[in-house]
């Protein structure tokens, strides 16, 4: 596989799908006074659903998706902190895009932390628009969307 192409992951890919979505989040613990969501799911739950997506060998990105009746949700982008930077997330972002089309989706919808400023600057470049801010339990969260046309 070269670092080009994303695919979707296999049992295989736990352990890379744990290291670097907590090598992608970690820093945030601090900040935010809670783990990141992403830090505590079942990766091996989200694989065996054929829900996760990675790129790069060994893994370096990844983005785990949840198709709902009317959007695609992504639950969780991650890119390792030594490949940010790189274009991994812009070739991530564009691929939910484009499977979110192929299942015949009109729009793709995720959130992110409100502390998580980062993010804040990197959706809205890739044609997301926010729809709400709510806090879910100790997370304080910026909704967005993007519809497809």
């Amino acid at each position: 596989m070269t670092n080009e192409e994303i695919r979707l992951a296999g049992p295989a890919d736990v352990p890379s799908v744990k290291a670097v979505t907590d090598a992608a989040y970690h820093h945030y613990i601090e900040r935010i006074g809670v783990v990141p969501q992403p830090m505590e799911r079942d990766h091996a739950a989200a694989v065996a659903a054929g829900q996760v997506y990675v790129t790069g060998d060994p893994v370096t990105g990844l983005v785990v998706v949840e198709e709902r009746a009317d959007h695609l949700h992504l639950d969780n982008i991650a890119v390792h902190p030594d490949a940010q930077g790189t274009g991994v997330g812009g070739r991530l972002l564009r691929f939910v895009d484009a499977h979110a089309r192929a299942l015949g989706l009109p729009e793709v919808r995720l959130y992110t932390n409100a502390l998580m400023w980062e993010n804040q600057k990197i959706y809205p470049k890739y044609g997301y628009e926010v729809v709400e801010r709510r806090v879910d339990g100790p997370y304080d969260r910026i909704h967005y969307r993007k519809r497809l046309g």
